[in-house]
């Protein structure tokens, strides 16, 4: 079914499949729909807030999944930094410092697991018909690398983003300020899974930024569907993660491991165990850097993630930052005060993620928990 856009962002009135919950989750049949009316938008333009960039999402009717698009159309100097032990990713060869390409057009996040890195040649069609992209003789070819998380067991895992859902995606980018929560690659994210998908919480896509006096903006937007819990680095408070038994509180992922009881029970229901998981994103500037320097931009973003997600960067997720620097700043910004900044701004996407996402069935999301006093 060809994926229709309504918006500047999300298909309106979207219907996600949903069903009949066992252990928690989904099994077949049944639909559920969820809203986009009331969905947060971005504070401070997010990523949006950089010069250069756009951002569109598109999400699928048949099921919670979608991809959401940065397009840097003039070009922006990229980089990448890969953190978890099993990433799902496309074109990061071609982002290494010693690598000739020096710019990127868009950059994909996407669910439907491997499948969901298809939506990447949406993206490049769509470059391509407005002539966007790297010059090779007489043919233009657009630099688009893209990254995926798992989120096949939400509401069945035949319906996997593809080429339309980039395309479309990349048609509905803008400048304005991104929504966040449950759209785009955020739809089927899910977080809080160390004792097994019965107990986890909805995840979501989040953004922020920060410009300061001198116009230096460093800004990020990250999918989080983490195997972990989604802690607050100023309070250490968790957020949302892995939910005790009766479901209405945090069993605190941290106390679990030190405890010997991370893994899922031996009597979770069958399909329940899985731990799949994965955050990627985007941390963006307008600064004038190198591929080597947006490279350390996006390694010392990570630091943001970590302090924002535990565990992080485990031998089953896909941890994965991409970086971009429009180079429209022109003054010496200092290369440390920008990885420091974009960790920052990691970690608040993060916590806008987890915040603004919409629950489904089984999957409560945090305003849900807090209306039951958790």
């Amino acid at each position: 079914m060809r994926p229709e856009s309504a918006g500047p962002y999300v298909a309106q009135g979207v219907a996600l499949a949903a069903a009949g919950v066992v252990g928690g989750f989904f099994a077949a049949g049944g639909c559920v729909a969820q809203e986009t009316q009331g969905t947060a938008v971005s504070a401070g333009g997010g990523i949006t807030a950089v010069e250069g960039l756009s951002l569109g999402h598109f999400t699928l009717e048949e099921r919670p999944t979608g991809c959401t698009v940065i397009l840097a159309e003039d070009g922006a100097v990229a980089g990448v930094d890969v953190r978890g032990g099993a990433p799902g990713t496309r074109e990061i060869a071609l982002l290494d410092p010693v690598n000739s390409v020096q710019e990127a057009h868009a950059i994909v996040l996407s669910g439907g697991s491997a499948f969901g890195l298809d939506a990447a040649s949406g993206v490049v069609r769509y470059l391509e018909e407005r002539g966007i992209g790297y010059r090779a003789g007489d043919h233009v070819v657009p630099i688009v690398a893209a990254a995926i998380l798992f989120d096949l067991g939400v509401g069945g895992g035949s319906v996997r983003p593809g080429p339309e859902c980039g395309y479309e995606a990349a048609r509905a980018a803008s400048t304005a300020a991104p929504v966040e929560g449950s759209v785009g690659a955020g739809a089927g994210a899910t977080v809080g899974k160390l004792r097994g998908r019965g107990r986890a919480m909805k995840g979501g896509i989040g953004t922020a930024s920060i410009t300061l006096e001198d116009g230096l903006t460093v800004a990020a937007v990250v999918a989080v569907n983490s195997v972990g819990d989604v802690i607050d680095p100023a309070t250490g408070e968790v957020v949302a993660g892995v939910r005790t038994e009766d479901g209405t509180g945090f069993a605190d992922a941290r106390a679990l491991l030190r405890e010997g009881e991370a893994r899922p029970p031996a009597d979770a229901p069958a399909g329940d165990a899985s731990v799949e998981n994965t955050t990627i994103g985007v941390v963006a500037t307008n600064a004038t850097l190198t591929k080597a320097e947006i490279t350390k931009v996006a390694q010392m973003a990570h630091d943001g993630l970590a302090r924002a997600v535990y565990p992080a960067h485990t031998p089953s997720d896909g941890d994965t930052l991409f970086g971009l620097a429009t180079g429209t700043h022109t003054d010496d910004a200092g290369l440390a005060r920008i990885g420091a900044l974009a960790a920052d701004m990691v970690a608040e996407a993060i916590l806008r993620a987890v915040r603004t996402a919409t629950g489904l069935p089984g999957l409560p999301s945090v305003a849900d928990l807090e209306g039951t006093g958790g």
